[in-house]
């Protein structure tokens, strides 16, 4: 029902992960939230339906509050970088396997589910 979520919030927010490797403070605040997101859904088993469910609230909530995304780091932005780390972490996938496949896409292969997501374009890094 709701991967295409996993798949707006990596491509939006999956391109921030590098940063970690030069802000100490940004890693301490994304493993913050990355473990406030682990304590809300419990355990990783589910990760692939319920981490997708959790993002796909998160975006319509900032949806109705015309969140608008920008260059730093708010609450809303840390959270879905750190939506973006589990991701990674899990391999989670980004979307439905594609008719024929047994697979889809995840963010270690090609990420992406088409254009930009509703909230816009993704900033270039």
């Amino acid at each position: 029902m709701s991967r295409h979520s996993l798949a707006e919030v990596w491509e939006r927010f999956g391109p921030r992960l590098p940063e970690m490797a030069f802000e100490p403070g940004l890693v301490a605040a994304v493993d913050q939230h990355a473990a406030a997101v682990r304590d809300t859904l419990g355990g990783p088993d589910a990760y692939h339906v319920t981490l997708a469910d959790y993002a796909l609230g998160f975006l319509d909530a900032l949806r109705e509050a015309d969140w608008r995304e920008h260059a730093g780091y708010d609450f809303a932005t840390l959270r879905l970088t750190a939506v973006s780390w589990l991701i990674r972490e899990h391999r989670l996938p980004l979307g439905p396997a594609p008719t024929g496949s047994t697979g889809s896409t995840g963010p270690t292969g090609q990420a992406g589910q088409g254009g930009p997501g509703p909230l816009g374009p993704a900033p270039a890094f």
